[in-house]
């Protein structure tokens, strides 16, 4: 499942809202004016906000902006930055040095550090 998850939010499509009401009118059955297919209602609504990618799925992953950017100080949103963290160049997790330090680079240091066993 996570893997699924993954590949879903790693393809997400980025979407704009186009006007509702001019979207509506093209969706609506003669028989039933003012209905409109459950199903379809909010789909026809997005958008990609490229146009050269297809519209989104059902099962599809949007966004309507992009998140902000969390390697760099925001002050105004309160994002503190990677800068002087520190990071595990051997794992290739959240706390790797490739993700960890965006690509700025990072020195290594080797600790020996003795203590006496109880």
């Amino acid at each position: 499942i996570g893997d699924t998850l993954k590949d879903r939010f790693d393809a997400a499509t980025r979407v704009i809202m186009p006007n509702v009401e001019a979207d509506i009118s093209v969706q609506r059955n003669d028989a039933a004016p003012h209905r409109t297919r459950k199903r379809d209602r909010y789909r026809l609504q997005l958008k990609p906000h490229n146009p050269d990618h297809k519209v989104p799925g059902v099962k599809d992953l949007v966004y309507l902006e992009p998140s902000p950017g969390f390697c760099e100080k925001n002050s105004r949103l309160d994002i503190i930055g990677t800068h002087g963290r520190t990071c595990n160049d051997a794992s290739m997790g959240v706390d790797g040095c490739d993700l960890l330090c965006c690509g700025r680079g990072f020195k290594s240091e080797t600790m020996f550090v003795v203590e006496r066993c109880n």
